[in-house]
């Protein structure tokens, strides 16, 4: 008999989301996406951590988890931004995917087997200028994920993140055109990334094809990366 796992995306319902949700469809994987836009199978608010928990309870056990929700944030100088608005940011980039996490781990690790996949940001890496909120939520989620990589070791659930460059999405549609201009000119290859290229790492990410790696951070940046 064979069986069928089952995947929640979060942020699912457009760019990187959308896509991955896409690509493990094309995997034969059942996948739920939760988003706060309508074109998704669940609406759920990833910063209220007793809704992600119900849909988790209720539409779960799930065996992949992509957390693709997150927000840009202001586009100006730090001495600009407010507490609000970092506040913002850091509930949905961060505590978002600590939320989602937390929910669905007991199950996979009482099943022996899971993948979880974060996203976070060349950002989270070198900092981008202008987007110092942003890019300080991504390096917390590689954090994260290295911390929750190293505690998942042993029980079969693999923890990794991604670290896009810029990638051709609407969330990068609200990005100020010169900081947009500057992270574009930053890639070597001279282009923006598209959705279906992260899709791809993320499907080998959530698969068995991934059996010693956890805790890892893989850039998909167009040769930007240098460390």
């Amino acid at each position: 008999m064979t069986v069928v796992r089952r995947a929640l995306i979060t942020g699912g319902a457009s760019g990187l989301g959308a896509a991955a949700a896409e690509r493990l469809r094309a995997d034969g994987l059942e996948v739920v996406t939760a988003d706060l836009s309508g074109a998704a199978d669940e609406r759920v608010d990833v910063t209220d951590d007793a809704a992600v928990a119900e849909l988790i309870s209720r539409r779960g056990p799930f065996d992949v988890l992509v957390t693709c929700a997150g927000i840009v944030g202001p586009n100006v100088a730090l001495i600009e931004t407010t507490d609000e608005e970092w506040r913002a940011v850091w509930h949905v980039n961060v505590l978002g995917t600590v939320s989602a996490i937390r929910a669905v781990v007991p199950s996979m690790v009482e099943r022996g087997w899971g993948r979880i996949v974060t996203v976070a940001s060349m950002a989270g890496k070198d900092g981008n200028p202008g987007l110092s909120a942003y890019s300080a939520t991504k390096a917390a989620v590689i954090a994260l994920t290295k911390s929750v990589g190293k505690e998942l070791a042993t029980t079969g659930v693999l923890v990794n993140v991604i670290a896009p460059a810029v990638i051709a999405t609407p969330m990068n549609a609200t990005t100020a055109p010169d900081v947009l201009d500057h992270i574009t000119s930053l890639i070597p290859m001279r282009r923006v990334g598209r959705a279906d290229e992260v899709a791809e790492l993320i499907s080998w990410l959530t698969s068995d094809k991934v059996s010693f790696s956890t805790g890892a951070v893989y850039d998909i940046s167009g040769g930007r990366a240098t460390y």
